[in-house]
């Protein structure tokens, strides 16, 4: 299979393989991205993020469904908390988003975190560039609700929705200011709650008292469960997306290429210090370091230093 062609041909099983190459991270991966880049950056890409159970993935297979009916190709990346091999990606809500698989203009990849902050890994990234190079014309990401680190998601999205839900709490106060910073489109889901009118006023409060630097975002309410609400956030995402076909959406994909790029720089000076200090002397540092024998700073310098000598 020639992979490259297969992946621009929009094959499922070629972008399957594909992304599985860049999460283990293999030096075919890195080939193969340097091969597709050029066919990358055209997508409409669309970050869903809020706090957990307040109905994202029902959001987006709403989303998708409507995606659907005007014919678009979409990539659906759900980055989850859990390991691979733990089940999460697939329980719940994400069962009934599965529907669509057999949908030959939709690809869905659940991705699992691995630690990263934020949820998005470097291989979330390469998994976009492989679904644009597809001629995937819309990307769906939907992160892990884990709080503040989602605003990672922003280094990736053209647009923002963050999804609330009434009676969570401290409503506004349970979010922190970082998420709440990012949203383009604020979603009220589970709108037919009686709570659902309160927290609105709250999102007004907070919005009246000013953004920083850019547009003030819309409020959508929704019921993900019924369908309801779903074509009115569907024509303000793909309005404000032709919006920011200017500055603002150029702004957002250099930041995203900038991201990129330093994260690939940061994989690649890891790989170089993994071959250049063994297990065995790297263990040998932490316990000196442990025993106040010598300090990380110096370390850090002494293997940098070694390295620039190769």
């Amino acid at each position: 299979m020639n992979l490259k062609q297969e992946i621009l041909n929009g094959n499922p099983r070629a972008i399957a393989k594909a992304i599985s190459l860049v999460e283990n991270d293999s030096v075919k991966a890195q080939s193969l991205m340097k091969e597709i880049f050029p066919q990358t950056g055209g997508s409409l890409i669309i970050g869903i993020t809020g706090a957990p159970g307040s109905g994202k993935s029902t959001l987006v297979d709403q989303l998708i469904t409507r995606l659907s009916e005007d014919q678009k190709k979409i990539g659906v990346i759900a980055v989850d908390p859990s390991s691979p091999f733990s089940g999460g990606a697939i329980m719940g809500d994400r069962i009934r988003m599965m529907r669509h698989s057999e949908n030959p203009d939709v690809f869905i990849r659940s991705m699992a975190t691995r630690g990263h902050l934020g949820g998005l890994t470097k291989a979330t990234g390469e998994a976009i560039s492989i679904m644009e190079a597809s001629g995937k014309g819309v990307i769906l990401i939907e992160t892990v609700g884990v709080g503040q680190d989602e605003v990672e998601v922003v280094k990736m999205a053209d647009v923002i929705l963050v999804v609330l839900i009434p009676g969570a709490g401290d409503d506004i106060q349970a979010f922190k200011a970082g998420i709440m910073e990012i949203a383009d489109i604020f979603v009220i889901n589970k709108a037919d709650s009686p709570d659902a009118d309160k927290l609105e006023r709250q999102l007004h409060a907070m919005l009246d008292l000013g953004v920083k630097d850019r547009p003030v975002p819309e409020i959508v309410r929704t019921i993900a469960t019924q369908g309801e609400g779903i074509e009115e956030l569907y024509k303000k995402t793909l309005g404000l997306s032709m919006v920011q076909e200017g500055d603002s959406r150029t702004i957002r994909k250099k930041r995203l290429v900038e991201w990129m790029l330093k994260d690939i720089i940061n994989a690649k000076i890891s790989r170089s210090v993994q071959r250049q200090v063994r297990p065995k002397e790297f263990a040998s540092f932490v316990e000196k370091i442990y025993l106040r024998k010598i300090d990380p700073y110096s370390v850090a310098d002494q293997i940098l230093t070694r390295l620039k000598g190769h």
